[in-house]
């Protein structure tokens, strides 16, 4: 009887530990990106589609 007794409170045990880690945890609240500052040390690489590049402005000449 005492070994039911024990194998029922063991089972309720790792039952209970289960269902605790199923609990949600708050999680840290993710960083806010600066606003209006340059990210110095990074370079525009990938922002034009492959094969293309920037078109530099045309040269206006007076004359």
């Amino acid at each position: 009887m005492l070994k039911f007794v024990i194998l029922g409170v063991a089972s309720l045990a790792f039952v209970g530990t289960a269902a605790a880690a199923d609990l949600p945890r708050p999680q840290p609240q993710p960083v806010a990106a600066p606003v209006g500052k340059y990210p110095l040390g990074k370079y525009p690489v990938g922002k034009s589609p492959v094969g293309k590049y920037p078109v530099a402005a045309p040269v206006v000449t007076k004359g």
